[in-house]
């Protein structure tokens, strides 16, 4: 899995697409940062700060470059065309009719590299009623169902999800789209562009309630209601318990697991009760296993067995130093600061682990695209670069 042939333009902000680059960039493709020439990506001083620069910044734009570019002034767009002549992907992100405005949307680009694969990424996506309207993570995941699912129950308001479903959700599929694009043009179908709506893939994941939401819908009832379908709280064998000193998780779906589980704790005699669709005997089993999850602690609890399907509930603090993790997924080099990394194990390239400071390499970007000295400065008395 190595991209190092791939030259990705990426004109977005913030964290859903620049963490879609980042993954790209993790894989080696050469991800050129195309910031505005005044404050550049927003996220570069937005809280909490690491030496200077925003901590959300520092930590998806890592091993990429930057140019920065004023994309509304004609010198600033010529430059960009260069550019994307010797590129192989442009992702953005503004919203619906910007790029158009600017004069960098697809069909424009195509005329200076018809084998481009373009992506665009946003809220609600570039067609239907939602199109123009702002929004932000919280937004799409409330429009896609995801809050409700939240709660124990109706009488109990909507959760705010710790991590960012939508806009991560939103950046990954971005990064599969230009995976996509990139092996379709490989098998000679030319370049391509992808319409991804955040909102519509945080929909996308509630496949385990689709059929009864649909169900739902044709009754004009709601659906799944929280707390009640087998995933969100039903089912006393797939639940959260308080332990004596945390909380826990119990994930026994499959009868051997189940059965694992029962005879950990020597409790043979529930195993019975697995699947039982009477209430009574749920509630009481739910009670039991109450009982029994409060008479150890979290960790002890995390000792029970490799089949028994519990685990603790750990704060993020306590996550990225698991073992587990540290093995895996987070990269702590000597260089730079501990980062989450590329979330699979695979044959990938040496990356760099520095994010770029602003306009870095607007110099050597466009010295290499046939911009020499002079012009460059002469851009730079125009304001069209940093």
């Amino acid at each position: 899995m190595q991209l190092t042939d791939v030259r990705v333009l990426d004109l977005t902000r913030l964290l859903p697409g620049p963490y879609a680059t980042q993954l790209l960039a993790d894989l080696g493709a050469d991800v050129v940062k195309v910031e505005d020439t005044e404050a550049g990506d927003y996220a570069r001083h937005m809280p909490p700060m690491v030496d200077g620069v925003g901590a959300v910044f520092d930590g998806v734009n890592r091993g990429k470059r930057s140019v920065a570019l004023d994309l509304k002034r004609d010198a600033g767009r010529e430059a960009f065309y260069a550019l994307v002549e010797a590129a192989d992907v442009v992702v953005e992100s503004f919203r619906p009719g910007v790029v158009e405005r600017l004069g960098v949307d697809y069909e424009t680009l195509r005329e200076h590299n018809e084998a481009l694969v373009y992506v665009s990424l946003t809220g609600y996506g570039q067609t239907g009623p939602l199109a123009d309207r702002a929004g932000h993570d919280l937004n799409y995941v409330g429009r896609a169902g995801l809050l409700d699912l939240t709660r124990e129950d109706e009488d109990e308001t909507p959760r705010v999800p710790g991590y960012q479903v939508g806009d991560l959700g939103g950046g990954l599929f971005t990064a599969f789209a230009v995976a996509s694009g990139l092996l379709s043009r490989e098998f000679g179908n030319g370049g391509s562009y992808v319409d991804v709506s955040m909102a519509d893939v945080a929909l996308t994941f509630g496949q385990a309630h689709a059929a009864e939401a649909f169900d739902g819908a044709v009754g004009g009832e709601a659906g799944p209601r929280p707390g009640e379908t087998a995933l969100t709280g039903a089912y006393p064998w797939y639940d959260v318990y308080e332990a004596a000193d945390g909380y826990v998780t119990l994930a026994a779906l499959e009868p051997q697991f189940w059965a694992a589980f029962c005879e950990a704790v020597d409790r043979e005699d529930l195993v019975k009760y697995h699947m039982t669709d009477d209430g009574a005997e749920r509630a009481a089993l739910r009670e039991e296993l109450e009982g029994i999850f409060a008479e150890r602690t979290r960790d002890e609890w995390a000792d029970l067995g490799p089949q028994t399907t519990v685990e603790p509930v750990l704060t993020i603090g306590e996550a990225v130093d698991d073992e587990s993790f540290r093995e895996r997924v987070v990269v702590d080099s000597e260089d730079a600061r501990p980062r989450l990394g590329f979330p699979a194990v695979c044959d990938r390239p040496e990356t760099d682990e520095s994010a770029p400071g602003h306009g870095e390499h607007t110099d050597a970007l466009l010295g290499a695209v046939g911009y020499d000295a002079a012009d460059l400065a002469d851009l730079r008395e125009m304001g069209v670069v940093r």
